[in-house]
């Protein structure tokens, strides 16, 4: 493929776009799950080159797998948890990878350009996945209008809405995490993204 980074760029958007459309019909999260899983192994696919690229690959099949099965047979909020988790850490690699084009020479610039976005939206994406299994496993890390979190008010779209507010340093302050190690994990998020 002569533009991977294109093609990530536009599916990310699909995967942002799709969310809210599939919670306000009321569809189940898997098709928003299945898409995210697409986008991750794609982005895997994307980032890295060689022996890496197998590797990243592998890594990115085998916890896209786990986090699946852990949704579709009920394997427990722990192992979901984990696999969540393990998401997380496959797109900032997969991100930093797509960094690490950006300065490749003999490159084309839009496909550079392309990649910077992508890792921009991979972040975004996974780190609200990342709050999301976080808020569901103590829901006083995050307050959603003055309240803990639940499965009600944090859903995965919801964590990813606060993800790209917290990435763009918007603060619409609908969404406050509580907690310290939340915290941390947002200013980490909001720095990333200044930089």
């Amino acid at each position: 493929m002569n533009h991977p980074y294109t093609v990530l760029f536009y599916t990310l958007l699909l995967a942002i776009g799709t969310m809210p459309l599939v919670r306000m019909v009321g569809l189940p999260d898997w098709p928003v799950n299945l898409l995210l899983a697409f986008v991750l192994l794609g982005a895997t696919m994307t980032a890295a080159r060689g022996y890496h690229r197998h590797l990243l690959v592998g890594l990115g099949g085998v916890v896209v797998a786990a986090r699946l099965a852990g949704q579709l047979f009920g394997l427990g909020a722990v192992f979901e948890e984990i696999a969540s988790v393990s998401w997380v850490v496959v797109a900032l690699l997969a991100a930093a990878g797509a960094l690490r084009f950006i300065f490749r020479r003999g490159v084309q610039r839009s496909e550079q350009l392309y990649a910077a976005l992508s890792a921009y939206l991979l972040v975004g994406m996974f780190m609200g996945v990342m709050y999301a299994a976080i808020g569901a496993r103590s829901p006083e890390a995050f307050l959603v209008l003055g309240a803990p979190a639940s499965a009600a008010n944090f859903s995965q779209a919801t964590a990813i809405y606060f993800s790209f507010v917290t990435l763009a340093t918007l603060g619409y302050g609908d969404i406050v995490p509580a907690a310290e190690a939340t915290r941390g994990l947002v200013i980490l998020e909001a720095v990333g993204g200044q930089l």
